[in-house]
């Protein structure tokens, strides 16, 4: 495929101008399949509590590649062999990391097509990218799929410390205006080596990864898991199960006609890696085919998705209620009663107004892809060890807290 680039730059308001750096970059760039990613939100439904979280999936991924490209620099600048095409690879795996979000990201991963996650759908989009560039990606495919000969550039795609994760908190941080996101990422880079073909940091950056650490933690329980993100969400959720339930059964709904052969049909990979169907149509959804719809499903004549489809047009959200400890199972049945009674619905169908579930942040991980200190002595040491002692980071801390959700003009 011939390539047009005209040494493009991007105006970001994170980091400034960012390059185009390659042809190849330019053209995957313009593809309408990655133009997609202008109309799908970083944050889903959190705007419905930050009002200024608008920023797509488009922004995120040229901050990432951005950030790629100054690792890869810092990494040479260390004599670490990079070669150009590793790096375009790199780049081009980072900057088509995201290409398998569907509408509203994470908020309807598993819900729009249930078999498949994001990364799943990322790498048949990117095949199929390689195809059309008859083979230009391969290097990218193999970084981004952990299966190229050196592991540490797939660790800069995907990791506990990769220019995904840097990005986004900097990126969401800067959109939500919550400051407790804020990181050192020029620093942290600047911190990055290789040791036996592994990503890891110079001992003098870590303070700047324990910051990382928390801010990320923060954001989880700030921005990410916020009582009133969740409640849009399950409102989401809740109307997109109730309208697949209706298309089953054979209700037509009004949708677009991609987001319509999805509510009909529950395709597997197989079905995605033999027939170009459901790519095509999969690459033609996104916030608007969903938010359009709900708008017409407001005035559906099935009370229960046009009460849903209401309450997250007009922000009427559900009441969302966060604890430490398992709620009371006699106040759960008491409100799952109440609820009933409130809608006059079929006890079968209470689980689209109540959600009672348990919710999970865990900063850091060691025993997945570890953050690892290179101390003076060239020794590696896990982040969570090389921490000073008397820290209350507690890193490796899983915090679970319990979710109660139902919609505020029931009384209990």
């Amino acid at each position: 495929m011939p390539t047009q680039n005209k040494q493009k730059i991007v105006n970001d308001p994170v980091y400034g101008f960012i390059s185009i750096p390659t042809a190849l970059v330019f053209d995957l760039m313009e593809h309408p399949w990655f133009q997609r990613l202008r109309r799908i939100k970083q944050l889903g439904l959190t705007h419905y509590t930050y009002p200024s979280a608008m920023h797509s999936r488009f922004q995120h991924a040229l901050g990432a590649m951005h950030l790629m490209a100054q690792a890869i620099a810092v990494l040479q600048s260390k004599d670490i062999p990079i070669t150009k095409e590793e790096t375009q690879g790199a780049l081009v795996a980072i900057l088509l990391h995201d290409m398998g979000h569907g509408p509203y990201s994470h908020t309807l991963e598993q819900t729009i097509v249930r078999s498949l996650d994001h990364e799943d759908l990322s790498k048949l989009f990117m095949a199929a990218l390689n195809r059309q560039h008859e083979g230009a990606l391969e290097t990218a495919f193999a970084i981004f799929c952990n299966t190229y000969s050196k592991k540490f550039l797939h660790q800069l795609v995907s990791s506990q410390l990769d220019m995904d994760r840097l990005d986004y908190l900097a990126r969401d941080s800067f959109f939500t205006g919550v400051a407790e996101g804020v990181i050192s990422y020029e620093r942290i880079i600047k911190m990055l080596t290789v040791c036996d073909d592994e990503l890891v940091v110079e001992g003098k950056g870590i303070y700047s990864i324990e910051k990382f650490l928390i801010s990320r933690r923060l954001m989880y329980w700030q921005v990410y898991l916020h009582k009133t993100v969740i409640a849009a969400d399950q409102i989401m959720i809740s109307l997109l199960r109730r309208a697949k339930y209706l298309t089953e059964n054979g209700d037509h709904l009004f949708t677009t006609p991609a987001f319509g052969a999805f509510l009909k049909y529950n395709p597997v990979y197989g079905d995605f890696e033999s027939d170009p169907y459901w790519l095509e149509t999969f690459a033609k959804l996104d916030d608007f085919d969903i938010f359009s719809a709900l708008k017409v499903w407001t005035q559906h004549p099935d009370p229960i998705l046009s009460y849903l489809c209401t309450a997250l047009v007009n922000r009427n959200l559900l009441r969302s209620e966060l604890q430490s400890e398992p709620f009371d199972p006699e106040l759960v049945e008491r409100v799952r009663k109440a609820v009933i009674r409130r809608f006059g619905i079929d006890p079968g169908d209470v689980d689209y107004f109540v959600t009672c579930d348990q919710v999970e942040n865990k900063a850091y991980n060691p025993r997945h892809e570890r953050i690892m200190i290179k101390e003076k002595s060239g020794r590696l040491t896990d982040i969570s060890q090389a921490t000073e002692r008397d820290s209350s980071l507690t890193l490796p801390t899983t915090v679970n807290k319990y979710l109660l959700c139902y919609p505020k003009d029931v009384t209990i």
